[in-house]
């Protein structure tokens, strides 16, 4: 999923802490402060595709994440990252619709503006207080992803 289908107002956020990328040390202090609801994803795994791997490997690379939503390495996945995944206890995959990965607003797909529903896939870079003023300046608000799943 890259979307939730709600009616209520809100986009969500999703960091990934082990990505690599270049971090913003005001990042976690905006978060705290703003008391911004960011679902975290880090993996036991060391960051490459899972996709492809067979089953046993995947299984292992996904089991090693302890928690109930993955979003899979570089958003790659196949049928057997899919059922790795629920043997391991994965409700959700969790893509992005949109991303801040290029220090500017990209889209997966879609119209290229924020919809309510929509994953953000957020970078530690000083975009992010552009990319929260956007969301405001569109009535938007930033929602707790795990509420709304």
């Amino acid at each position: 999923m890259d979307h939730v289908r709600t009616r209520d107002k809100v986009v969500f956020l999703t960091y990934d802490h082990d990505a690599g990328a270049r971090r913003d040390p005001s990042f976690a202090t905006m978060v705290r402060e703003l008391r911004l609801p960011v679902t975290e994803f880090g993996t036991a795994h060391d960051r490459r595709p899972v996709a492809g791997l067979p089953y046993d490997a995947q299984r292992t690379e996904i089991c090693a994440a302890r928690t109930r939503l993955l979003r899979p390495p570089y958003g790659t996945y196949d049928t057997t990252t899919r059922r790795a995944a629920a043997d391991c206890g994965i409700s959700a995959l969790v893509l992005w619709r949109a991303s801040t990965t290029t220090g500017t607003l990209t889209y997966a797909r879609g119209a290229h503006r924020l919809t309510p529903g929509d994953i953000v896939r957020i970078t530690p870079t000083d975009t992010t207080a552009r990319l929260l003023r956007g969301i405001q300046e569109r009535g938007l608000t930033v929602g707790r992803l795990e509420d709304y799943l």
